[in-house]
């Protein structure tokens, strides 16, 4: 009886805040509001949110549980809010399940924005660009020769290319962060990474986002992910120790000595606080979760669009044996000079465009009222962007839903992608994730003509139900090698 007295009270405290929630917006001029509270039920989501703009327009308001969020689904809503109003829309909601995985928000990804956080970024940033920036081309290249001489040992049999991405990414991110790249170490990273999205991401803490009372009952989702954590800290935290006692001030020899070293430098004018070690633990955790399976996702897609493509496929294999001469073993085209492989930027930003990794970016906060294209937003409206629905609008993309590289050939044929978000919350491995996308998917296509096991093409649709990332169906390759005396996927048809 106390229980559903209790259930009760909350539900009448909690309709009592929504009217007069609604009260205080009464002479706002806001978005149009979709009927209903179960959208996140539906499968395909970005999709769903991209087909109520037909009738609603490219910016609208939507119910998920108790709280109304503004979505956008056009490049130019997010660019406006993300880009020219970015002071107004760079914050971060305070949900509880994200409290729950970052320290206090500590975390860059997840937490508000302020001095301190912009402080955090800055740190973060030098560490990826200034510390490291001699050694990263040619470790992403070092790394993915030792991947395609792993493929090659198995070239006879299909290979669940998903995994072994997953690994190189990781691996890449562990020689950075930590200067190591021993097989314990990445594996136990790997299934640490995973084993914490798949725990996030599942519905028994999504919920209590929607739902937050829920927090106060039984919730096994709840003690698997904090266990999740605990062996993620762990982990961190051995590192960070490792670092602490090797270190010599002055020098770095990856990331981590470089922000360690980093926290007694001055932050940022004015800003409160102070950047702590757990400022860097938690850059580490961002790192690994933003830099590992994201990649490695964009690189499944890349390999499954080839497969349904082997017309592109046979172009891409003939524009760098035009440029590094024919399967010539060893060279590479430095990045900087990637305008020389203009068809595999062109096919990395198709895939980018059709299957942004992180197709609903993560949710944005307003810091003061505002507005977009004539809407009133109010402070401390959450706000979504629908990065692959502006990628799907019909009034920008010719033919949005076809695999088309050559879209992107011609100076100003087509605009830029929004698949690394925009503005003061762009994904701070972009720089990285560019670099790896180019080197792996060239050395790849160099070293193998990608075909399907026995015919059977991959799924190009995405898990129905993704959590933060849009994740592909399970699928295999078989990798042969292009060697001398090797036929190429031109000359075998």
């Amino acid at each position: 009886m106390l229980l559903l007295g209790l259930l009760l009270l909350l539900i009448l405290l909690a309709g009592t805040r929504l009217l007069w929630g609604q009260w205080k917006l009464r002479s706002l001029h806001l978005p149009p509001l979709v009927p209903g509270f179960l959208h996140l039920l539906q499968p395909n989501l970005p999709i769903y949110l991209l087909g109520l703009t037909q009738k609603l327009g490219p910016i609208y308001r939507l119910r998920l549980g108790l709280q109304a969020v503004v979505v956008l689904n056009s490049k130019r809503t997010i660019e406006e809010a993300m880009i020219r109003k970015w002071v107004d829309f760079a914050g971060r909601p305070q949900l509880l399940s994200y409290k729950l995985v970052s320290q206090r928000y500590q975390d860059l990804s997840l937490g508000d924005y302020s001095l301190l956080w912009k402080a955090h970024k800055k740190l973060t940033r030098s560490a990826l660009l200034l510390g490291i920036r001699n050694s990263m081309e040619p470790l992403v290249e070092q790394l993915t020769q030792e991947f395609c001489e792993r493929m090659r040992a198995q070239a006879s049999a299909p290979v669940a290319i998903q995994k072994e991405f997953s690994f190189l990414t990781c691996s890449i991110i562990c020689y950075l962060t930590f200067g190591d790249k021993e097989d314990t170490l990445v594996h136990a990273i790997q299934d640490c990474v995973q084993d914490l999205m798949r725990t996030w991401e599942h519905w028994s803490i999504q919920i209590l986002d929607i739902i937050p009372f829920l927090r106060f009952f039984p919730n096994p989702g709840l003690w698997r992910l904090k266990q999740a954590m605990k062996n993620r800290d762990h982990i961190i935290e051995k590192q960070l120790r490792q670092h602490k006692e090797s270190m010599v001030a002055g020098r770095w020899r990856d990331m981590t000595d470089y922000m360690l070293q980093g926290l007694g430098r001055p932050t940022v004018e004015e800003a409160p606080g102070q950047l702590l070690e757990g400022h860097v633990h938690m850059a580490m955790v961002d790192l690994f979760i933003g830099g590992t399976e994201t990649t490695a996702s964009t690189l499944s897609w890349a390999v499954a669009f080839l497969l349904h493509h082997p017309e592109i496929q046979q172009r891409l294999q003939d524009e760098l044996d035009r440029e590094l001469g024919p399967r010539a073993l060893g060279s590479t085209v430095p990045f900087k000079d990637r305008a020389r492989l203009p068809l595999l930027n062109a096919t990395i930003a198709e895939v980018l465009r059709l299957r942004p990794v992180v197709p609903l970016a993560l949710p944005h906060r307003t810091t003061r009222p505002t507005s977009i294209v004539g809407y009133d937003i109010p402070k401390g409206t959450i706000i979504i962007p629908n990065l692959q629905g502006a990628h799907l609008d019909e009034t920008i993309w010719e033919q949005p839903h076809e695999f088309r590289p050559d879209r992107f050939l011609y100076p100003g044929a087509s605009p830029s992608t929004l698949a690394f978000g925009c503005g003061a919350r762009v994904c701070l491995g972009e720089p990285l994730a560019r670099l790896e996308l180019f080197v792996v998917l060239a050395q790849l296509l160099r070293a193998f003509t990608l075909l399907p096991p026995a015919g059977a093409l991959p799924s190009l649709q995405p898990q129905p139900h993704c959590g933060v990332n849009l994740t592909m169906q399970p699928f295999q390759v078989q990798l042969q090698p292009r060697g001398a005396g090797t036929p190429g996927l031109g000359e075998r048809q």
